[in-house]
């Protein structure tokens, strides 16, 4: 964990002015192009229904007409602050798919304006030495920050007995973790509900009657990790 460089907000703000006009370029490129939309268009057709029922969340079900999104319908880390869009189409295929992305990284390009701009100055973690490690550049200069970075990630910090359960809208969808304490210094159980392993599981019905050629297509717009459909 460290705070960002002196230099970041400023690089940021020359990427936020280089990127827009290459996400119109490839707008241009791919929107209208025949060969794209006839290898997208009502291919891997999923319903908000089946989406529904295989617990399919982010682009992929708001491509079909499920208007739901964490940041904005239960808002965290500060989200309810910033003003922005959710795309929502409904033809659930392919292309859907693409475009519902598309539309979102230029919604992330308006968050990241708002936040950089509302960021304040000084440092952002909390002074609070049980749980949060030295600066990196302490640690090569005082023998007592080395030891300290060392205790706090062998040893642990211990978190008071009980149970949480926290989810965010990850760029693939919902991810949350499950995380039960016995007061000890490492979770006493966890489990990781990740949105690759619903994604993963409608595959078959998104292939069934398609081309194989058009395989790749749905695989890649249902946008899955397979370590993290490991169980």
């Amino acid at each position: 964990m460290a705070d960002i460089t002196p230099d970041f907000p400023e690089k940021l703000k020359s990427f936020l002015a280089y990127f827009p006009p290459r996400l119109a370029e490839y707008h241009s490129l791919l929107d209208n192009n025949e060969l794209w939309l006839e290898r997208t268009k009502n291919v891997g057709v999923l319903n908000a229904e089946t989406a529904m029922q295989y617990a399919i969340t982010g682009p992929a079900a708001r491509a079909c007409g499920i208007d739901w999104d964490l940041r904005r319908d239960l808002p965290y880390s500060g989200y309810e602050q910033y003003r922005f869009e959710v795309p929502v189409l409904k033809d659930g295929d392919v292309y859907a798919r693409y475009a519902v992305r598309m539309a979102e990284i230029e919604q992330s390009r308006r968050i990241v304006e708002q936040a950089l701009a509302a960021l304040p100055p000084g440092p952002w973690q909390i002074d609070d030495p049980k749980i949060v490690p030295p600066p990196k550049w302490q640690i090569s200069a005082s023998m007592e920050s080395l030891i300290h970075h060392f205790k706090l990630y062998t040893a642990g910090f211990r978190p008071p007995v009980g149970e949480v359960y926290q989810r965010v809208e990850s760029p693939r969808g919902q991810i949350g973790f499950h995380i039960i304490s016995d007061g000890g210094p490492r979770p006493y159980r966890m489990h990781v509900r990740g949105p690759s392993f619903a994604n993963v599981q409608v595959l078959p019905l998104l292939m069934k009657g398609g081309m194989v050629a058009d395989v790749v297509s749905d695989i890649a717009s249902m946008d899955f990790i397979l370590g993290e459909v490991d169980r």
